[in-house]
């Protein structure tokens, strides 16, 4: 049978085995097409049934949530986590909260975890979770209530040594600090369970900055290639939660002009730039006030609110994506390339329509895929992983040159994969890197 035959029969029977998952599906696709071609090269991983056992979550975990309002009302949510693949280290991935939320979701950001976690070269294994719950407009309370029954119930399957989930949409430092203790409370431990936790009893510097501060070394990383730099280069980035913010942070710092933001109402244009002065008032409004981001501009001077769009309209050299996945869909993507953008390094987890990746592609441009661009919050969490258990500290200058270093290898290992007639096919790079470690070992741990 020819190998493409071969791939995509894996394929139908993952649509089969998981119907109505369409991110999933997505996820599974761009996967497979990008690694088929090893087959050939390992036959082992063929005999092995790798790519079919890879596919297949090693445990799926749906769960009731249920809560108290403050007009002592009963909720009902539902929780998830999916422990994927556990071959090199314990599960890792984060939690997301969001009325989104449902099987396909956490399945394909599991999925994808999985050869992000490889890509760091630390040993952490690929998991996610959350819920249904969304935690704009509840109380403090409502939400302390919410996690303490979500972990009352997700307990049973974590551990330091097991399953160390983090934050992710919806679930921030107020989060993880209210599942930490309802952890510690029915566990009567104190361990490494949870990353994300404050800097006051076991987080890790930069870990609120890591995945902005990540995407933006890798675009630098990406634009080297050329003899370039992201310095003077004018950005769009789309989100206006923690990715948002330290990306427009760091590029800030290396002498870039950010000058859009968003969120699901719509976009903020400042020609301007976000300065930091600026940044600050963004950072106050939304992890604060936790207000809506067209307020913006009626605070600014000069900025521009567009109701109901994204920022992939306004000219830009680089696009840094960081609020949510398929954000960008095909036409977003030929306007982005038409406006001279040539530079996209995704913060957030697949933001990029398939059909938009293959303009990306078709184009030439820079693109770096989530899995490999956003992969600096889960690196560092890793180290905080690494902290807990040596009961230390790293200083925030250590932190920050780790990422550096795992970023940039990160880079090397998918131009190393991708290069194709000299051009570089980070999609195919980071796909092939992630996969190949995974692969051997499950091949060199047998039929688990």
């Amino acid at each position: 049978m020819p190998l493409s035959e071969r791939v995509e029969l894996i394929f139908q029977d993952v649509v089969k085995r998981n119907p109505g998952e369409v991110e999933f599906h997505q996820a599974v696709k761009e996967v497979l097409e990008s690694v088929a071609p090893v087959l050939v090269k390992y036959p082992e991983f063929a005999e092995a049934k790798i790519i079919e056992r890879i596919c297949e979550p090693e445990r799926q975990t749906i769960f009731r949530v249920p809560w108290v309002d403050d007009n002592g009302q009963v909720q009902i949510n539902r929780g998830f986590r999916i422990q994927f693949n556990s071959a090199l280290g314990p599960y890792k991935g984060g939690l997301r909260f969001h009325p989104s939320v449902y099987l396909g979701i956490i399945k394909f950001l599991g999925f994808e975890q999985i050869f992000k976690n490889s890509l760091t070269g630390l040993p952490i294994g690929g998991a996610k979770g959350g819920s249904d719950f969304d935690p704009k407009g509840k109380s403090n309370g409502e939400v302390m209530r919410f996690c303490q029954s979500f972990m009352t119930e997700l307990y049973r399957i974590i551990g330091e040594h097991t399953d160390v989930p983090a934050g992710d949409i919806g679930v921030g430092g107020r989060e993880i600090g209210y599942l930490f203790g309802q952890y510690r409370k029915l566990t009567r431990r104190f361990d490494g369970a949870l990353t994300g936790k404050s800097l006051n009893w076991g987080g890790s510097n930069l870990r609120p900055e890591a995945t902005g501060y990540g995407a933006v070394y890798f675009a630098n990383d990406m634009l080297s290639t050329r003899g370039e730099s992201v310095q003077g280069k004018t950005a769009a980035v789309s989100g206006s939660g923690n990715v948002a913010q330290y990306t427009v942070e760091k590029l800030n710092t290396l002498g870039a002009r950010v000058v859009t933001l968003s969120d699901s109402n719509g976009t903020i244009v400042d020609m301007d730039g976000i300065s930091g002065e600026k940044l600050a008032w963004v950072m106050e409004l939304k992890n604060v006030r936790r207000g809506r981001i067209s307020e913006y501009a009626n605070h600014f001077k000069g900025a521009q609110y567009l109701a109901g769009k994204r920022p992939w309209s306004v000219p830009c050299d680089l696009a840094f994506p960081s609020a949510t996945q398929n954000e960008i869909e095909e036409d977003d993507a030929r306007q982005l390339v038409q406006n001279g953008c040539y530079c996209v390094s995704e913060g957030a987890n697949m933001p990029s329509h398939a059909d938009a990746v293959e303009v990306f592609l078709d184009a030439k441009i820079l693109y770096g895929p989530g899995k490999a661009a956003n992969a600096g919050g889960v690196a560092v969490s890793g180290l905080e992983m690494n902290q807990n258990a040596g009961c230390m500290r790293r200083s925030r200058e250590d932190v920050d040159a780790q990422l550096r270093t795992i970023m940039h290898s990160i880079h090397e290992n998918c131009v190393k994969y991708g290069r194709e007639n000299g051009f570089v096919n980070y999609v195919k790079g980071a796909n092939i890197a992630g996969f190949v470690k995974v692969a051997d070992a499950m091949v060199q741990q047998g039929y688990v």
